[in-house]
């Protein structure tokens, strides 16, 4: 463990350390696009953040090398160096689309092209655990379409949720962090070694998402573009196939072993436990491929249907918007986890209706405003506390900044991408406020 722990530090650090040069590279080379209709930041943000993602991911691979227990890995499996390879070339067309915008099918073809790159190298998808079936040996042929589908259908549902700042990154954190205790839990519990590569992929994703977060939360000063959000979807899709298709419970375990096996870890999670971490992004893939083929637009056509920007439709801010997609992530993700452990335990169960319960309380949360008691309302935000029923508070306790300006005019709530609006949802123009000299100036 305190080798994993080393690798995800040192790539979190070298990620970190990285993004502030980065940042200023994409603003010297022009990487800061101007703002789109569908987008909700108000001002230009430079891209380019996955050039340090990606000398992230090579800084853990190479200390992970160098050490004791994980250099094992590398002498045994040629996995990492198949992630490697694939990596550099999703990241490269990344880059070049962060700066050019190249054309969607190019990205895709791009994006078969790394599947296959990693599928000549070893990394591919032997067999499928079914449940009440057992172990399903897959062709050659079956192996490197479902490995190439798989990867393709990540990168792109990873791409698809990165829409407001800290989303994506955080949303892939969540994921890598419940895969890594469950592929920790196959290798070091029951001394599967095929499931070494997949925990060592998932702690250097946690490191790459760790390390970038600083950087991209709400207000982002860059943003990972598709040389992030690609790259940080191939490595999650690496450590699923490793997984689900190297891992073999029939050819591993016998007797009592195997039985053990079956109790603690089902034979059908090393299948559910990949779909359950990209549960939210594949469902809003899903949703945007029918939603823009149902109005005759092609798949790949960009709109402001996607989840994260319904919620701030119905009136959620961009930090809150984000909580809640983390919420959901972690609950669908680590359920699955903890089912896993355990899947005769009705308090599992009972524990995720609950939180899915406290879930839907949050998404609805805009409907109805919560009101603090009075004397507590000096400890929350403006928006949860009381209206004054005077124009002056009559209170003494009251601040004088508290009470309402003669000029004061009835409030509205503004609605998500209102031109005008001047909130962290708004995709209108800035506000202009006046300077010392009364002239109107914006930055």
């Amino acid at each position: 463990m305190r080798e994993y722990l080393l690798t995800l530090c040192v790539t979190a650090a070298v990620t970190y350390l990285l993004t502030g040069p980065v940042r200023k590279f994409a603003i010297v080379a022009g990487a800061m696009p101007e703002i789109r209709a569908r987008d909700v930041h108000r001002e230009p943000t430079p891209r380019l953040g996955g050039i340090a993602m990606f000398f992230g991911l090579c800084a853990g691979l190479l200390v992970a090398d160098h050490l004791t227990n994980l250099s094992a890995v590398f002498e045994k499996s040629n996995e990492p160096r198949a992630l490697l390879s694939g990596a550099a070339l999703i990241w490269l067309i990344g880059v070049l689309d962060d700066k050019f915008e190249i054309d969607a099918l190019i990205k895709l073809g791009g994006q078969v092209i790394a599947a296959g790159v990693m599928v000549m190298q070893g990394l591919t998808i032997l067999w499928l655990p079914i449940p009440k079936v057992g172990t399903v040996a897959l062709t050659q042929w079956q192996g490197t379409l479902l490995t190439v589908a798989l990867v393709v259908i990540t990168i792109n549902a990873v791409n698809f949720v990165d829409g407001l700042d800290g989303l994506a990154a955080g949303m892939v954190c969540i994921a890598a962090a419940a895969f890594f205790m469950y592929a920790y839990r196959i290798w070091y519990s029951y001394g599967i070694e095929a499931a070494a590569p997949a925990t060592l992929f998932s702690a250097i994703l946690m490191g790459m998402c760790l390390g970038f977060l600083p950087h991209n939360m709400h207000p982002a000063r860059i943003f990972m573009g598709d040389s992030g959000s690609m790259l940080i979807g191939l490595v999650l899709a690496a450590g699923a196939i490793s997984v689900t298709g190297q891992v073999d419970p029939d050819n591993l375990f016998g007797g009592s072993e195997r039985s053990a096996v079956h109790q603690m870890v089902p034979l059908y999670i090393p299948l559910l436990m990949p779909l359950t971490i990209i549960a939210i992004p594949a469902a809003d893939l899903i949703l945007a491929i029918v939603r823009r083929t149902w109005r005759g637009q092609s798949p790949f056509a960009a709109d402001r249907g996607h989840l994260h920007h319904r919620l701030l439709e119905i009136g959620h801010s961009h930090s809150r918007a984000v909580l809640i997609m983390y919420f959901w992530s972690a609950l669908i993700a680590f359920g699955a986890l903890a089912y896993s452990v355990n899947s005769a335990s009705m308090w599992i169960v009972l524990g995720v209706v609950f939180l899915s319960a406290i879930g839907l309380g949050l998404l609805l949360l805009p409907r109805f405003t919560p009101r603090t008691p009075r004397w507590a309302e000096h400890f929350v935000p403006p928006r949860y506390r009381r209206r004054r029923s005077g124009r002056h508070s009559t209170d003494p306790a009251t601040p004088a900044a508290a009470a309402p300006a003669e000029n004061d005019e009835p409030r509205t709530p503004v609605v998500a991408g209102a031109a005008g609006a001047n909130g962290a949802t708004a995709l209108g123009a800035r506000s202009r406020m006046p300077d010392r000299r009364g002239a109107s100036s914006s930055r």
